[in-house]
């Protein structure tokens, strides 16, 4: 792969890193973990879900060597594993750690803390991947619901489910209500947050794809 590639660039910068934490601290400390995390991530960019996965499950485990099990960085870490098991199509394992950690969340946070939330959103995408639509919507709208209401329409956790939602209304044929969410979501990344945001670029592209699919 070029040296010229920033997703390249970007693993090799989390490479180095890593080996000045382990030199510095050793393997069994947060800063250590964190490192792995941050590498795991860079990795998951480049679709190399293995190396990635391999990396969140010796953070998970130190964490809960360190933390303790049910500690929010623990849970945090287990909801990326959780998401890369999703992504490689573990869904039925990934769907009960989730549903744990949701829990959780919620005696640590609460039911409308904002972990909790994130957590619920990510749940809502591997109940999606099972074809539970009508659960993952459930779960969606109850997100959009709580962050709207604590922190407005505009905020990026409430955008990105709102986003999940519009995807999965697309999914089951309701294309004109999948498409008209979408546009908002469109429209309020680019009026709150610019318009070179990646998110809102993002978000633009979806819409497009909507249009250029169904003649909206």
């Amino acid at each position: 792969m070029s040296s010229n590639d920033p997703l390249q660039i970007a693993v090799e910068r989390q490479e180095r890193l890593l080996q000045e934490a382990r030199r510095s601290f050793g393997d069994d400390d947060q800063r250590t973990l964190t490192a792995m995390l941050d590498l795991a991530e860079a990795l998951w960019t480049q679709g190399r879900l293995i190396a990635a996965r391999k990396l969140e499950e010796q953070v998970v485990a130190g964490r809960q060597r360190l933390l303790g099990p049910d500690a929010v960085d623990t849970l945090k870490a287990a909801g990326k594993l959780a998401v890369t098991m999703a992504a490689q199509g573990e869904l039925a394992a990934a769907r009960q750690m989730q549903e744990e950690i949701v829990a959780g969340m919620c005696a640590l946070d609460g039911d409308t803390g904002r972990d909790t939330l994130r957590a619920i959103n990510n749940l809502a995408g591997t109940v999606a991947a099972q074809g539970d639509f009508a659960t993952a919507r459930e779960l969606l709208l109850s997100v959009i619901e709580a962050i709207a209401r604590e922190h407005g329409a505009e905020h990026p956790d409430c955008l990105a489910a709102m986003g999940n939602l519009a995807g999965i209304l697309w999914r089951e044929g309701e294309q004109a209500e999948g498409y008209e969410l979408q546009r908002q979501v469109a429209e309020l990344y680019h009026r709150f947050h610019g318009e070179e945001n990646p998110a809102t670029l993002t978000a633009a592209g979806v819409l497009a794809m909507m249009e250029r699919a169904s003649g909206f």
